[in-house]
């Protein structure tokens, strides 16, 4: 291969990975002059520009990220590819909140507002809108049962031990877990998202498939054909390496980001919950629009999967990660939920055992969905 053919590779490579180089001249920029932009946050429209300038940037590569995790996915298979989505869009999360609870002042609520709102917007927004827009379409859809099933054993668990038990345990004054019980549910956690893994990678992967009547269908195979545009353009390798190269300006901006929403929070009056609404959303984008895509091509159990995936790893992932980072940096974390709180959670498991019962879904069960969420929503501005 000649020189000039090797530039020319190199040039549509970069240019297809304009996300990467938005991403890496933004985190220079910031870390270069940082300080003299945000000096004049004080500012209303220039609080506005920069807020907008990072968040942008990183939903961009963001959506990049989960491109290539795409690309991947189809050159592994399944369940492998939704796994390793799934995987890639929480190490985003871990990255942010790390990072943010390390740098500046300490919050103690952020992992647990995070937390929940993640799981109010997966479970009642993207799988609310997901059933919306696929019924719409298509009446009434069909999925694997045993797997919503299994997602949501795991879900339930794990999210009332994080989020509920601390709000009624006695060993502390305030809804945070001691440093013993810090550390054992923290292994409890992991492990139970470990054998989850492993069910799903090995003995029960059929439960995280399209069921028969899905993909044995010569017609509905005609009519909607699982992707009509692969993301593969290079190599298993060249995908690897591009997805973490676009992950780096993630992790970089994640610091002056924080900077900003607490400097809004606190000097512009903001809700404290909405740092957290801001993180969850730059988290779940990407993987919001591919259910809602996938539900609408009539792949719901893509979308169920993308969205009780995106639930599951968000507290099997996130909780023993800040628990450990909490006991090593002596940090105080608050993770029980408010009363109110606990009633919406509460409220969300059971409509979403009874969306997940086993008989189709329906307009109505995504509107339910989507009611709860926006109830959520409205919450956070009047609680």
């Amino acid at each position: 291969m000649s020189a000039a053919t090797k530039s020319t590779d190199f040039a549509r490579v970069l240019f297809g990975e304009s996300a990467f180089v938005a991403g890496a001249v933004t985190a220079a920029v910031f870390f270069a002059i940082g300080d003299r932009l945000l000096t004049g946050l004080d500012n209303p429209l220039w609080f506005g520009l920069v807020l907008f300038w990072q968040f942008a940037v990183m939903v961009w590569c963001a959506f990049r990220v989960v491109h290539h995790a795409d690309a991947l996915a189809e050159l592994l298979g399944e369940p492998y590819g939704t796994l390793i989505l799934t995987i890639s869009v929480v190490s985003i999360e871990v990255t942010i909140i790390a990072t943010m609870m390390l740098t500046g002042s300490p919050n103690p609520t952020l992992p647990r507002d995070t937390m929940f709102a993640i799981l109010m917007i997966v479970l009642n927004g993207m799988i609310g809108l997901s059933l919306a827009v696929g019924a719409l379409r298509h009446t009434q859809q069909h999925y694997n049962l045993e797997g919503a099933i299994a997602y949501l054993a795991v879900i339930s668990s794990l999210a009332v031990i994080a989020l509920v038990i601390p709000e009624f345990t006695h060993s502390t004054f305030k809804p945070m877990f001691t440093p013993t019980q810090a550390a054992v549910f923290g292994l409890l956690t992991a492990l139970l998202y470990g054998v989850f893994l492993i069910i799903q990678t090995t003995r029960h992967r059929d439960f995280f498939k399209d069921s028969k009547n899905d993909t044995e269908s010569p017609l509905l195979t005609e009519l909607y054909p699982r992707r009509e545009n692969s993301p593969v353009s290079h190599s298993l390798l060249v995908h690897v390496v591009l997805l973490f190269a676009t992950l780096l300006p993630i992790i970089l901006l994640s610091k002056p980001l924080g900077l900003v929403l607490d400097y809004g929070i606190e000097q512009q009056g903001m809700p404290t919950a909405l740092g957290a609404i801001f993180i969850a959303i730059l988290i779940l984008s990407p993987e919001g629009v591919a259910a809602v895509q996938a539900a609408y091509a009539y792949h719901l159990q893509r979308a169920v999967n993308l969205s009780l995936g995106s639930a599951l790893s968000t507290i099997g992932l996130t909780v023993p990660v800040v628990l450990t980072i909490g006991i090593l940096a002596d940090i105080p974390l608050e993770f029980g939920l408010s009363y109110i709180e606990i009633v919406l959670l509460a409220l969300t498991l059971f409509v979403c055992r009874m969306t997940f019962s086993g008989a189709p879904t329906n307009v109505l069960l995504g509107f339910v969905h989507l009611v709860l969420f926006f109830t959520f929503i409205v919450l956070i501005f009047e609680p």
